[in-house]
């Protein structure tokens, strides 16, 4: 029988039938083999194929992963050579991000949207607690919008602790697989609970020590509306890992590089040093966001932004 996970908590899953029955699942070791560069070899979001467990009551195991159509992925932390599936088979995924109690860096919104691109995802921008930019909202919204104008972004703003400022984003995700990401602190449950609040889920407080969200969402998980939205929650993720992508294609997933990378005069251009690069000459003269850019090289230089 067909399945898709809806939950993982590290050995065991939630599956549920096209039929709506949901089953307690478990992995056989060739699977687990099978994927063994990875911290989870199933994701959430994923279809499988399932046999009854004859062992265990109401228990099945997943025989089979089938052929993803896009997932979303990082390494699992910074000291870790595995890398951690967030979510797969998605429509699109919300990166919910704010400005400051915790402040999301450009450098983790760059690795998130590199990731969406890598790997064939759109990718949504919500820039969570503008009710606390005050008189700074305006000038907040132009400089985000300066900097990803290019970047094939969905950009909104809003308020989680405000129904109205989060319409736009419920029109957009309506009927679809949307996965929620960012760092613990940052609004995902409270923007989930208000968008359905049905879902109910738990809301964390923020650390007055340190400014960082305690994490509140243990495992990623699916929730579905009578409507047929899906949206999966994920543990708050302090940092973005890049993984699986070669240095010389880094930059096709700089959407703003694209236009000027058939100029340059090296084919093979990193587009760091060389004479005659398109790329950095429109760094120079404002095509290209500095900002970009400087992301762009962390990224091939292999350095971490958690900051």
């Amino acid at each position: 029988m067909e399945a898709t996970i809806t939950k993982s908590t590290g050995s065991w899953y939630l599956a549920r039938t096209d039929d709506g029955v949901v089953w307690q699942a478990r992995t056989r070791g060739k699977l687990r083999l099978q994927v063994s560069d990875t911290s989870n070899p199933v994701a959430v979001g994923d279809r499988v194929l399932l046999m009854e467990d004859v062992n265990y009551e109401n228990t099945a195991i997943i025989k089979e992963i089938f052929p993803r159509e896009n997932y979303v992925i990082r390494k699992a932390n910074k000291l870790s050579s595995k890398r951690q599936i967030l979510a797969t088979n998605l429509d699109a995924a919300v990166l919910v991000a704010s400005m400051f109690a915790p402040r999301t860096s450009l450098g983790f919104i760059d690795r998130f949207l590199l990731g969406c691109q890598a790997y064939h995802v759109p990718a949504i921008l919500f820039m969570n607690k503008v009710d606390m930019l005050g008189d700074n909202i305006d000038q907040v919204q132009s400089e985000i919008g300066r900097i990803y104008k290019n970047a094939q972004v969905e950009i909104m703003y809003g308020s989680a602790l405000d129904s109205n400022s989060i319409q736009e984003l419920l029109n957009r995700i309506h009927i679809k697989r949307i996965l929620l990401a960012g760092h613990s602190g940052v609004g995902k449950s409270t923007l989930l609970n208000a968008l359905y609040p049905e879902f109910d889920a738990k809301v964390g407080s923020i650390s007055e020590t340190h400014s960082k969200g305690k994490h509140t969402t243990t495992f990623a998980e699916m929730f579905t509306t009578e409507d047929g939205t899906q949206l999966i929650d994920t543990p708050g993720i302090r940092d973005f890992g890049v993984v699986d992508i070669e240095a010389i294609e880094i930059p096709q997933y700089f959407p703003e590089f694209r236009k000027f990378m058939n100029k340059c005069k090296f084919s093979n251009c990193t587009h760091t040093h060389e004479p005659n690069c398109a790329v950095l000459e429109n760094v120079s003269n404002g095509n290209i966001p500095e900002e970009r850019y400087y992301s762009y090289q962390s990224i091939l230089n292999n350095e971490d932004i958690y900051k």
